[in-house]
């Protein structure tokens, strides 16, 4: 146990248990929720009456193995660089990874921003940089801003394959199918800071459900479990905010217009969930120019799930890690089969590497 035994956290425990008069099942949406819960014990603080488990937190995870063999096919197209985050270089498609593809001599370049495949692009005027716009509402404002800034400087060998992915569409699709019970939701910090918490609002009324923006340190959690368990006490399920310092009820303005200026809300296939009706994130045809589908026609692949993996229903929130058989056997983040393993923010990883602190 990790967590530091502060005279907050002990009131907000208290306090928690308090409220937790009858059984209560919370999910955290985001990933990054997932590995400090685990990280810090969080789950041992809590009273026997208070569930939490882990939804479709992370964007890599959630990308549909047929995209990644898109981005695979793609990547190897002549005079094609592909740039792309970390995390997704590792995650297997159908048949093979971006590891194995950039093994096979195809240009493959892991930026840390956007702005880094664009300064490619500037760098390298005979090839065609595609950035992979992977992630949530978080970066994808970042994408938007790397287009309009080529477009600025008059690049034409820049381009994004937008594989982007919207959140609260897929908390609805959750709710809707009814796999789980869930009373509370622990809502995303980093993409809350971009939507504000306005669009948990039809969650509420539609569903009953409690939701709580939250941070990452453990008193940050702690609270927005708190609020939560007071909500479902009271029978008054609403949007607080328990991460005030960086997230605002309306979001980040700013960051908002960028993505109504380049993106148009489209369906996205979701590993897991299958297709979500506008859930994605497509480029407007103003920006077609810039567009890698529209460009390289990019073929569509099916997805194909590896024999035995869960990571489809631990990203519904219907399984745990370790209700996989090739959890921690075949399965590791040395070696692993699923993204859920790949990810730093996949739940696999976390409960690989923090289970013990779980209890």
């Amino acid at each position: 146990m990790r967590i530091d035994r502060s005279a907050p956290a002990e009131k907000l425990v208290e306090s928690i248990r308090q409220y937790a008069s009858r059984p209560m099942r919370l999910m955290e949406f985001c990933g990054g929720h997932t590995v400090a819960i685990l990280k810090n014990g969080i789950r041992q603080l809590l009273p026997d009456n208070v569930r939490l488990s882990s939804g479709p937190g992370c964007p890599v995870c959630v990308t549909a193995a047929g995209d990644i063999d898109r981005v695979i096919w793609l990547s190897q197209q002549p005079g094609v660089t592909t740039a792309t985050f970390g995390d997704l270089i590792r995650v297997p498609g159908g048949n093979s990874s971006l590891q194995q593809s950039r093994a096979a001599g195809n240009d493959i370049q892991v930026v840390y921003s956007a702005l880094e495949a664009l300064d490619l692009a500037r760098r390298n005027p005979a090839r065609s940089v595609v950035m992979v716009g992977i992630g949530f509402e978080t970066t994808s404002p970042t994408i938007a801003a790397s287009l309009v800034q080529a477009r600025r400087d008059g690049l034409s060998n820049y381009f994004v394959f937008s594989l982007h992915k919207l959140t609260p569409p897929a908390t609805r699709a959750i709710l809707d199918a009814g796999e789980v019970r869930l009373d509370g939701i622990i809502c995303p910090g980093h993409v809350s800071a971009i939507i504000g918490s306005g669009p948990y609002t039809a969650v509420v009324e539609k569903y009953g459900v409690a939701c709580a923006v939250t941070g990452f340190e453990p008193v940050d959690i702690l609270e927005g479990i708190r609020l939560l368990a007071r909500q479902i006490h009271d029978r008054q399920p609403r949007v607080e905010i328990a991460y005030s310092r960086a997230v605002r009820p309306e979001g980040n303005p700013h960051a908002l217009s960028l993505m109504a200026e380049v993106f148009d809300i489209s369906a996205a296939a979701w590993r897991g969930f299958g297709r979500i009706e506008a859930s994605g994130l497509s480029l407007k045809p103003a920006w077609r120019d810039f567009d890698a589908e529209a460009k390289f026609g990019i073929p569509d692949f099916a997805s194909k799930e590896p024999q035995g993996c869960l990571c489809g229903a631990v990203l519904r929130g219907v399984a745990l890690p370790a209700d996989c058989s090739l959890f921690g056997r075949g399965c590791s983040p040395e070696h692993p089969v699923g993204p859920c393993m790949v990810s730093s923010e996949g739940a696999c990883s976390a409960y690989h590497l923090y289970g013990a602190n779980d209890g």
